[in-house]
């Protein structure tokens, strides 16, 4: 049998199947058969993968275009919202397009840009009866589950918050996530802006969104930001490991546009953007539960053979219950006081005799409680010991045939420039990012708060701290300026009891 001819790659693009060239991935698109015919789907899916465009079978949540032909919005966005598990959705956040979208796309050979004239329109009836809710005003006072019932109104205000960062703009990016987060925390769908009476955090900016989306199932503004070049520059170059808002926004500034740019015109990079660079692909890609607990065993093992009776726990979004994330974080600790000074050096040193590291910065424990506890601002980062890394993860059913050694560049294609990575049919491991925070056990309980999350009820206990208890909250410590003394905790239950808030557990913070 004559094997099939490898197909070249243009940038950007992706291979499925080795028959058709993904050049759009950004572009998700199904089309719903309603109406349509399931042989006139066939021959448009075949079309758009010809064309270029990925075409998916079935809807999923990574669907970001769903294409229809004579049916009505209500009609298609009550049948996709009959997808989700029980026939309950909670929101359907793909753009609902007309088959006139689809048929321009084809004829130009690349997606055109949404006019108003490809949306269907959906109009959301207001409930009957308006349920009446009170929520508190802090963020650390709401149960916030991970999963709601708003998501495409809170996705909508968490585009302006990040386009507001990198903006620079922290003071309305925050007001956009406080406004998401009192969303989440409701218990029902919002169907007309009646209900949202008397709520706290929702200024008039964050309103006028909600508004327009109730009213026209869409966001121009928000639709807007999302095609922007601006936008989807900084989202990408943000992407690399290592570069910030004021790096990227230079770079954009200077007509870059994507990791491929950086290298091209020769930037100069430090060793963590280097690494973030190589790795692009593989960080940028969502690391799931099962991956975060094999790291955890590679952790494990290595604390345990340089200090027997250390402990290590997962922490982050992992710990409030998310399937996935875009890294993994690790607190350890030892139960007796002073055993875990100088320890990171030594796990660093166990996992790269291995080859299991591919990058690595390690900063020591800088923490002086009577010099830096109440002095310092409440937002401060915390100075504990620690190693920010990549780790090289073996994937399952790997092949003995390929072992590229640790730190080795496998090269591959990416947006059309070599950046040392290669691609995942190519290789049997994953590049990963890992924190690991080495604590002394009476830190550990502030410390798991603080790395449990999120972000924002993080900031939100900070800021009851300061202005409801006139204290200090970091990860270290909480001090409590009324007394003039630091207020000791074992358990995250105790310090929740100092600061005067009922006890949330880590799955309801995801504010």
């Amino acid at each position: 049998m004559v094997p099939l001819k490898r197909r070249k790659t243009s940038a950007g693009s992706a291979v499925i199947d080795n028959a058709e060239v993904i050049k759009f991935p950004h572009v998700v698109i199904f089309l719903l058969e309603r109406r349509m015919g399931a042989s006139r789907k066939t021959f448009l899916t075949g079309l758009g993968r010809r064309k270029g465009f990925r075409v998916e079978e079935c809807y999923s949540p990574s669907v970001t275009h769903v294409v229809s032909e004579n049916n009505s919005g209500e009609e298609v966005r009550d049948w996709l919202e009959a997808q989700a598990p029980g026939g309950s959705g909670t929101g359907v956040s793909a753009h609902l397009l007309d088959i006139s979208w689809f048929t321009e796309s084809m004829a130009t050979g690349h997606p055109v840009g949404i006019q108003d004239r490809h949306w269907l329109q959906v109009k959301v009836e207001p409930s009957p009866t308006v349920p009446v809710f009170t929520l508190n005003a802090y963020g650390c006072q709401r149960r916030t589950p991970l999963l709601h019932h708003n998501n495409v109104l809170t996705d909508a205000l968490l585009v302006l918050a990040e386009n507001a960062e990198f903006n620079e703009d922290e003071g309305r990016s925050v007001a956009f996530k406080r406004a998401a987060s009192v969303l989440k925390a409701l218990p029902h769908t919002v169907r007309g802006m009646e209900e949202l009476q008397g709520l706290p955090c929702l200024g008039g900016h964050s309103q006028r969104v909600i508004k327009e989306i109730l009213e026209e199932g869409k966001s121009r503004e928000v639709e807007a930001t999302l095609q922007s070049q601006q936008f989807q520059a900084m989202k990408a170059l943000t992407g690399i490991f290592g570069v910030g808002v004021k790096t990227a926004d230079r770079w954009f500034r200077e007509g870059l546009r994507q990791p491929s740019d950086v290298v091209d015109t020769g930037q100069k990079l430090n060793h963590t953007q280097e690494a973030g660079i190589r790795y692009y692909e593989d960080l940028n890609t969502p690391v799931t539960r099962a991956e975060a607990d094999a790291i955890g065993q590679i952790v494990e093992e290595a604390v345990q053979a340089v200090l027997p009776g250390a402990t290590i726990t997962l922490t982050g979004g992992f710990r409030r219950g998310k399937p996935t994330g875009h890294d993994v974080d690790f607190l350890i600790t030892h139960p007796e006081e002073g055993k875990e000074e100088n320890l990171m050096p030594k796990v660093v040193s166990w996992l790269d005799d291995r080859g299991l590291l591919l990058y690595q910065k390690t900063t020591r424990n800088s923490y002086l409680e009577a010099k830096d506890g109440p002095a310092r601002p409440p937002h401060n980062m915390d100075r504990f010991e620690r190693c920010f890394s990549i780790f090289r993860l073996d994937r399952p059913h790997r092949r003995p045939e390929q072992q590229p050694q640790a730190g080795g560049e496998c090269q591959a294609q990416v947006g059309g420039t070599l950046l040392g990575q290669g691609s995942e049919e190519s290789r049997d491991w994953k590049a990963v990012r890992v924190d690991l925070v080495v604590t002394p056990a009476s830190q550990f309980a502030f410390a798991l708060l603080g790395w449990t999350g999120s972000q924002l009820f993080e900031r939100e206990l900070r800021r009851w701290a300061v202005h409801e208890k006139h204290m200090s909250l970091s990860s270290h410590a909480l001090y409590d300026s009324t007394q003039n003394r630091y207020l000791r905790g074992s358990t995250e239950e105790e310090i929740f009891t100092h600061l005067g808030l009922e006890f949330v557990p880590p799955s309801e913070r995801n504010a």
